[in-house]
């Protein structure tokens, strides 16, 4: 028997069963969808995080395969999508340099240093050198030999004359010379010339007992290996006994007629130093020959000896140069600031304590005396006691 509260209540359960179930239907096919979309999209972003990995890889060159891959030996970076508002960035190495402006230190030391104003300088000296009346050019190596002997000769008596210019001034060394060429200055005349009378020959000359011995060491050298002339090239001149790079360059330039180098003597080592003609300044004439070569034009290494050895002898005196009476006073370094001359010793040719009085031949040496400026040493006072005794 069937109740009709027992059927409405049956259909009101079938009606909520059937409400309940398309409700959970519902919500699972709105699962599946959302699912499915999540998907997609999860499928749509790795296809372009893969496209874009594929692109970066072709840029670097392609050296790795397989898309979406990671590579180790080459390593990409994916950079982020660019927005409306943001650019698009760039690779390092797709970045590009802007323009590099190259610009030139004008102010800059160029390679070859020049001291200042030496051309100046140079210009000034031989204004004052053009009457050529200073010593080097009487009695200078270019003026010792005998322009009559044979080129040999002539070659060897340069060579001669440049050993015993050593420490030595021109007016002596032109009177040994003249005395030399009077005896026989050759090769042969020398070696059979004995000791002693080549020492009275070539004295005073600065350490004449020493130049005698080389003198005749290097005429027996010339003898033996070359045929009694000189070598002809600077390698061969300092093997010479008593020959050093300065004469080696003036033997070269004056009996060869070859410029070799400069010939740097105390003259145009101190005058080169007060010019400035040196970058620092140097200690000895080699160094300075070296530091002359760096930068003075070959054409002026023949011309530099001669000009600068008599305007020392002239001019840029050693002690007390006359800087008033020099063109270069106004650009030398040195001007008017060079150290004044040593005290003379006391009892010495040059000391105001002693006025040394011109003798007749014959007469006993005697002296003016004239109040010291500065009081005797014992040594003096008993040199001068043995002098008054012996005179009286």
């Amino acid at each position: 028997m069937t109740s009709p509260y027992f059927a409405q209540n049956t259909g009101v359960i079938t009606r909520s069963v059937t409400q309940t179930g398309h409700c959970l239907g519902f919500a699972t096919t709105l699962k599946n969808i959302s699912e499915r979309k999540v998907s997609k999209a999860t499928s749509s972003r790795h296809v372009k995080q893969e496209e874009e990995e594929s692109d970066v890889s072709s840029q670097a060159g392609g050296q790795c395969s397989g898309s979406g891959s990671f590579c180790l030996s080459h390593p990409t970076v994916v950079q982020p999508k660019p927005g409306p508002d943001k650019p698009t960035p760039l690779l390092p190495s797709a970045k590009r340099r802007g323009h590099v402006k190259v610009e030139y230190d004008e102010s800059a030391e160029p390679d070859t240093w020049q001291p200042p104003d030496w051309r100046k300088q140079l210009h000034h000296m031989r204004q004052m050198r053009s009457g050529r009346d200073a010593p080097v050019d009487v009695m200078g190596a270019e003026k010792c030999y005998d322009t009559d002997a044979p080129p040999e000769v002539r070659r060897y008596q340069v060579l001669v004359s440049l050993m015993l210019s050593s420490q030595t001034k021109d007016q002596v060394t032109g009177a040994a010379m003249l005395r030399l060429r009077a005896h026989g200055c050759t090769v042969d005349d020398i070696i059979n010339t004995d000791d002693r009378t080549l020492g009275q020959l070539i004295h005073p000359v600065g350490f004449w007992r020493t130049k005698v011995k080389y003198l005749k060491q290097t005429s027996a050298m010339l003898q033996a290996e070359f045929g009694g002339d000189i070598p002809n090239s600077v390698e061969g001149l300092v093997r010479l006994p008593g020959v050093g790079p300065k004469m080696a360059h003036l033997a070269m330039d004056i009996a060869w007629n070859q410029v070799s180098g400069i010939g740097v003597d105390t003259h145009v080592h101190r005058i080169s130093n007060r010019l400035g003609w040196t970058r620092v300044r140097t200690k000895n004439p080699e160094q300075t020959r070296k530091a002359l070569e760096d930068w003075l034009p070959r054409d002026l290494w023949s011309e530099i000896n001669w000009l600068l050895v008599g305007f020392g002898q002239q001019v840029c005196l050693p002690v007390s140069p006359l800087c008033s009476a020099c063109l270069n006073q106004h650009s030398c370094p040195s001007a008017h600031q060079a150290p004044p001359g040593k005290r003379p010793k006391a009892g010495s040719p040059r000391s105001p304590g002693l006025a040394r009085v011109k003798l007749e031949p014959g007469s006993p040496p005697s002296v003016k005396r004239e109040p010291p400026d500065t009081p005797l040493s014992p040594s003096t006072q008993k040199r001068r006691s043995k002098a008054r005794t012996k005179a009286s």
